[in-house]
């Protein structure tokens, strides 16, 4: 309701003409009573003339009524979709890294879809029903108590009773919309798995599996529906039962002789007419039930990740350009208590311009540690500093401007190559820079045979480039960035080896002048490493150079020769 209210002046007129709406349905049944004693009793003329005109009249006004509440409650909840999905989308880029660790993407997909909408249904299309037919049951029954006090005191008898069998499904309808929340995402989520990994389905021919867990997902979501269906079927017909038996009460209670004798033809019609038209607005009071049980189950949902923690940004030191000078200081780091540290006690200095670069069994806490820089996780214990200032300090935004990755899985988006060069980049020069880093990086060679080159579209992720172009074309985001700290997580993983010279020579350009960590497993990769930290169970058990550390002999050199004698058998050792 609070995110209705913002649009009040749209609001109000919404409710003016709702009050006008309802009271054409207590005007007709007006009507009922000088039509039938004047017209048909008394055989007025001046009756007989006017009463069509104030029918038609009171239709037309109906009818624009009806037509600007339902527009401009329209308007209203598609603005609240809007809001609500900014809202939402704003809080999905700023939320922490460990929260989407712990939350599937198709929950939250879901909440961003289908929640919305179920909030926006309650949050307007229920209003609607609740203002406009409460006052068309106000009016009617207002009506009633002017026709004959009696007899509507005898209407009022089944409210009780309706207000009984609409709590008792109350509860029901709001447990089965939660499991249905959860159901819709338990769909979305299988639907994601399933596009993010169709080459990996087709070629493990998964989709029998696939399609029997979809189904069974889809299955339980149509059982859910479907007993919400019945509640909600159930409860009408024995809500129109309980106003059947008062309508069938009036009927007794006004053939009775003393009710008789003070009731005209037209009162009687009159009355009946406004009983009959309590119905529909009844029967829509309680069906609204569900519409607002949906609402605030997606709500509690929608309004649960609005109320979540985005990343901590305490920071006030700001930086233009740092000189990259980088401490981890006895760190340790656990993602969860239960998990245990991954990272124990982890001191290491990176100097301005220098090459770190961490090897060691997967697992072993390379990522995780490269991972802490850029405040993506917070350490337990510990510091880390860059140029004698901790992380924490400076402001999230200029700490991450400081620093460019490239991962050895690449994430493009669905835009142009230029786009995707100079992802986040603003400023002068911004079509040279892209151009220059395109051929540091060695991509120009198979951008220019695209046919629309720099403003050729990549597809989803990229899926319209192979392998290595992508891998280049994140290189080129690197070299566009011009940060002066650089993660490299194996970045020329995905190359062949002619390429690789290439974007070797490329990296070596690259890491000049700027402070590198780089996670390798292939070990030849990084025998020009200022120095080399081998890291086993979340700890550096060696330190130094190259030569250094094969002239230790210790578990580096041991690596070493093992890759080196046998590739093939080293990368099956999770290198």
């Amino acid at each position: 309701m609070g995110y209705s209210l913002a649009y009040w002046p749209i609001l109000s007129l919404s409710l003016l003409t709702m009050v006008l709406t309802a009271a054409t349905e207590t005007g007709f049944a007006a009507l009922m009573r000088p039509l039938m004693d004047g017209s048909f009793v008394a055989r007025d003329p001046d009756l007989i003339r006017w009463i069509p005109l104030a029918i038609l009249g009171l239709f037309i006004v109906r009818g624009v009524a009806e037509f600007v509440s339902n527009y401009t409650m329209k308007y209203v909840g598609r603005q609240v979709v809007k809001t609500l999905r900014e809202r939402l989308f704003w809080h999905l880029l700023h939320m922490p890294v460990g929260a989407y660790d712990n939350t599937p993407s198709g929950l939250l997909v879901a909440r961003l879809t289908y929640h919305v909408e179920q909030v926006a249904g309650a949050a307007t299309d229920s209003l609607t029903i609740l203002v406009r037919d409460t006052l068309t049951v106000l009016g009617l029954l207002g009506w009633m108590l002017y026709l004959n006090w009696r007899l509507t005191l005898a209407v009022l008898i089944i409210a009780p009773l309706v207000a009984i069998v609409v709590s008792r499904v109350t509860r029901r309808f709001r447990r089965l919309s939660r499991r249905i929340q959860s159901s819709m995402g338990d769909v979305t989520q299988v639907a994601n798995e399933v596009i993010d990994g169709q080459r990996e389905v087709k070629i493990f021919n998964g989709q029998a599996y696939e399609q029997a867990r979809f189904d069974q997902i889809n299955e339980r979501n149509r059982r859910l529906h479907m007993k919400l269906v019945a509640a909600q079927s159930g409860h009408m017909p024995l809500v129109q039962f309980i106003v059947a038996l008062a309508l069938a009460l009036i009927v007794w209670l006004a053939t009775l002789q003393p009710t008789l004798e003070s009731l005209s033809v037209g009162t009687f019609v009159s009355f009946i007419t406004a009983m009959l038209l309590l119905l529909t607005p009844v029967r829509r009071l309680t069906n609204v039930n569900v519409l607002l049980q949906k609402g605030i189950a997606a709500g509690q949902n929608i309004f649960a990740l609005l109320a979540s923690p985005t990343e901590t940004d305490l920071g006030k030191q700001s930086v233009k350009r740092a000189r990259g000078h980088i401490e981890f200081r006895q760190v340790e780091f656990a993602y969860t208590p239960a998990q245990g540290a991954v990272l124990h006690d982890i001191t290491l200095t990176l100097q301005p311009g220098e090459t770190v670069a961490l090897v060691g069994r997967s697992g072993s806490g390379k990522t995780t540690l490269a991972s802490l820089l850029p405040r993506f996780y917070r350490p337990q214990h510990g510091s880390i500093t860059l140029d004698g200032i901790p992380i924490e300090q400076y402001r999230l935004y200029d700490l991450r401007a400081q620093i460019a990755y490239v991962g050895q899985h690449v994430t493009l988006f669905d835009d142009t190559l230029a786009h995707n060069i100079a992802y986040g980049q603003r400023g002068p020069e911004r079509e040279a820079r892209i151009q220059a880093a395109a051929e540091a990086a060695y991509a120009m060679e198979f951008i220019n045979a695209l046919p629309h080159g720099l403003q050729t579209r990549v597809g989803e992720n990229g899926i319209l480039l192979s392998g290595g172009q992508r891998q280049r074309i994140a290189l080129a985001r690197a070299f566009c960035k011009d940060a002066p700290i650089l993660i490299l997580d194996e970045a020329t993983s995905a190359l062949d080896t002619e390429s690789e010279r290439y974007i070797q020579a490329a990296m070596e350009n690259l890491r000049r002048n700027r402070t590198t960590l780089v996670i390798a497993h292939r070990l030849s990769t990084i025998e020009s490493a200022d120095r080399i930290a081998v890291m086993q169970q979340g700890r550096i058990v060696e330190l130094g150079t190259h030569q250094q550390l094969l002239d230790q002999e210790g578990i580096y050199a041991r690596l070493y020769r093992l890759q080196f004698n046998t590739e093939a058998p080293a990368s099956g050792l999770g290198l």
